[in-house]
């Protein structure tokens, strides 16, 4: 209602994580910069953990969109309450095979070979699993072996996983000691400062065509930081029905009282 009425061409607070609308806090840059540096120094296993809401899936799209596809094939499983077979299946079709093995040890031998075939066309091959917290010790078991697949010079898949801090913990089992340890690069997405909650508002703004309204005050964004505590998900929700208040008034100022009725439709709905 309000995206006429300010004369955006989009909707600057949806929650659907697309990377054009990614603001690059320093921890987002860090840990986006931590992923190129795995993957093109093909240290194997990449980790990447933050709170839900925080950005991971919107950043891993990012991530995804500047690799070169010239260069490296990607396989992107959202899809966590799998099976060790299902897995396997999973990450042949991501790869876009077609004929798949049906038994277990066939599917791991299917893998080897597109994974040979490829590396000896000049490509490389990521593997990203979004979620991974919700993966089984069986299934992370299966992932860790095959990241045991090598040529003599090189592995033949790097391995991403993203998930919430539930998976920083089970990484800590002893039971997957053999998995942690292979965990060379490591990153964590931390909230958003008021400083940068300011400024990832502003930013989602000016993508959506903004050009001086709407504009929030200094007291409705200290308010929305305080309650978001800095989680970019809460924030795109506080600002979406913050902006519907301000429209509702016929003005251009989202104000602190905006802001506290989006906190109380929030709560409601939560």
């Amino acid at each position: 209602m309000y995206q006429s009425f300010y004369g955006l061409t989009e909707m600057p607070f949806n929650i659907t994580p697309d990377p054009k609308f990614l603001y690059l806090s320093p921890t987002h840059q860090e840990a986006l910069q931590h992923l190129k540096y795995g993957v093109k120094e093909k240290k194997g296993f990449i980790l990447l953990i933050g709170e839900v809401g925080c950005g991971k899936t919107t950043l891993c799209r990012r991530f995804l969109n500047e690799l070169d596809p010239a260069h490296y094939d990607t396989a992107l499983i959202l899809n966590t309450r799998v099976t060790e077979i299902e897995i396997l299946r999973a990450i042949l079709t991501e790869l876009g095979e077609t004929k798949l093995a049906q038994g277990h040890h066939d599917l791991v031998a299917q893998i080897n070979r597109v994974l040979l075939h490829r590396i000896e066309q000049g490509r490389d091959i990521v593997l990203i699993i979004d979620e991974a917290q919700n993966l089984s010790v069986k299934v992370l078991e299966q992932i860790r072996l095959l990241s045991n697949l090598e040529t003599d010079k090189q592995k033949l898949l790097q391995i991403v996983l993203i998930g919430q801090p539930e998976l920083k913990n089970l990484l800590a089992e002893d039971r997957l000691r053999q998995l942690r340890q292979r965990i060379l690069v490591h990153s964590e997405l931390r909230p958003l400062t008021m400083h940068d909650t300011a400024h990832y508002v502003q930013h989602r703004l000016t993508l959506a065509g903004a050009s001086g309204r709407p504009y929030f005050t200094s007291a409705a964004m200290r308010s929305i930081h305080r309650v978001s505590k800095g989680i970019p998900r809460v924030i795109n929700n506080l600002c979406d029905k913050a902006l519907l208040s301000a429209f509702v008034r016929d003005s251009d100022e989202v104000n602190y009282w905006d802001v506290r009725r989006a906190i109380k439709e929030v709560s409601t709905l939560a």
